[in-house]
Parts: structure tokens; sequence; C-alpha cells
């Protein structure tokens, strides 16, 4: 019975340990914006496999901390989420105003902020 306790006690500990560890950054993270949505995609070769990086893997890359309700980096840094634009199969007349706005609005948050820029075509597929 002592066994079973044991081995019942360890789960729920295993458990726990695993949840809290997936929802590190969820307190911390802007609306909108969740743990496994994609910051880059990176070809494996000509197969057509892609690799994608969570904003989850991508924050513990850089050793981010949730502090007082903000997310910072190793160096205190506060980090700021952008998701881009620009996938468009057929861009809008005005594209090149969109992404000449989304050029300088990066990089004013820059001056203030560490920038991790989502990207916009989360799936690696082309876009034609």
């Amino acid at each position: 019975m002592k066994r079973i306790v044991a081995i019942f006690t360890c789960l729920i500990l295993q458990a726990v340990i695993s949840v809290a560890g997936t929802d590190r950054f969820g307190a911390c993270l802007p609306e909108g914006i969740h743990a496994d949505d994609v910051v880059s995609v990176q070809s494996k070769g000509s197969g057509g496999a892609v690799t994608k990086v969570t904003v989850k893997e991508k924050l513990a890359e850089i050793k981010a901390r949730c502090r007082k309700g903000k997310l910072v980096d190793a160096k205190g840094k506060e980090i700021y989420l952008y998701r881009l634009a620009g996938c468009w199969g057929n861009p809008p007349e005005d594209y090149r105003e969109i992404l000449q706005r989304q050029v300088d609005e990066l990089n004013r948050l820059r001056k203030r902020y560490r920038v991790i820029e989502l990207t916009c075509n989360p799936s690696g597929t082309p876009i034609h």
C-alpha cells in the first residue's frame, strides 16, 4: 500500500511540474498571443519538411521570465511580441505603405524593448 501511495504521489508531482513548465509565461503573454504560436519556420531540406519555433521555445531560448506581469529577458529588458504583416498571395494596393509602417514601428519598438517577431506565415508553406 505504501508503494502505491508513493507511486501515486510521484505521478501527481510530475504532472504538476509538467503543467507549471508549459504555462511558465502564460500570465505575461499579451492578449492574442499564445505559447504555441509560431515565431519562425525553417525548411529542413528539399523534402518540404519544416521546423517551427514557438513563442514558448523562443522565450526559453533567451531565458525570459515573467516579472511583475511583464515578460523580460535575462538582462531584465522588457520583451515585445510583434506579429508581422506581409504574407499576401495577392498584396493590397497599399502594401508598400503597410510594410514601411511596420519597419518604422519595429525600429521605434527596438529602442525600448527586446522585440520578438512572429512570422506572418506560421505554416511555412510558400505563398503564391
